[in-house]
């Protein structure tokens, strides 16, 4: 439920002598418009890249750069949600050093971004790509059961937003491979919400570790399509 001034359910009272009125979920509610007419955009670029049958130079650079301007989109994006969603969780993961140790889920049996630049750098662009998509498959799959699970009416929509968003990268990862002659990889069963029950603290501690993934992969698939822009210019 939400009161009068935007909080929501498992919002933490003593947050709110440090917020300005009306508040990050008020604000939040106040820039998802402006967030979904920008994707909206997006997508269409996408997807008018993604029907360009033509294998040349030009569809393949365009590709790049609408996969590119999504995933920064998202980056950004993310920050914003990831901030509203710690808020929500309330201490100690909005605390600024809190770091609990990465927990062996289902909803985190994906690749991971932190291996080593220079190790990741020496991978194919093919297997790099794959990788990207076998890791969205499985963020997809675990934030929208975070969307599922969150009470905050707000922050739910937010999260399904941000979803239609990842759906639309992946599609777009996918055109992007097939533009560049290269074979998709299988698609992912995972679920996201498979695995035993969890207690409230290990289902938040998943939570702050989803986003914290999904945010470093969105840095690293960022940097990963910049590079091949760089390799087509010319």
């Amino acid at each position: 439920m939400q009161s009068s001034h935007g909080e929501c359910s498992g919002f933490n009272p003593a947050l709110r002598s440090v917020l300005p009125l009306p508040g990050l979920f008020t604000l939040m509610i106040e820039s998802q418009q402006v967030h979904q007419n920008h994707l909206i955009l997006l997508l269409a670029a996408a997807m008018a890249t993604a029907l360009d049958s033509s294998h040349n130079l030009a569809s393949e650079r365009s590709s790049i750069e609408s996969t590119y301007e999504l995933t920064k989109y998202l980056e950004y994006q993310l920050k914003e949600i990831k901030d509203v969603y710690l808020t929500y969780l309330g201490p100690p993961f909005n605390e600024k050093d809190f770091s609990p140790p990465r927990p062996n889920s289902t909803a985190l049996s994906l690749p991971s971004a932190a291996t080593r630049l220079e190790l990741w750098h020496g991978l194919e662009n093919q297997a790099r790509l794959a990788q990207n998509q076998k890791a969205y498959s499985v963020l997809l799959a675990a934030v929208r059961e975070l969307a599922r699970s969150t009470l905050c009416p707000s922050l739910k929509t937010s999260l399904l937003h941000f979803c239609t968003g990842l759906d639309g990268l992946l599609g777009s990862i996918s055109a992007l491979m097939t533009t560049l002659g290269y074979a998709l990889p299988p698609s992912s069963a995972n679920s996201g919400s498979d695995g035993p029950t969890m207690n409230d603290f290990a289902r938040k501690v998943e939570g702050f570790w989803i986003l914290r993934e999904l945010q470093s992969w969105l840095w690293r698939s960022a940097k990963d399509f910049n590079r091949l822009k760089r390799r087509l210019r010319g």
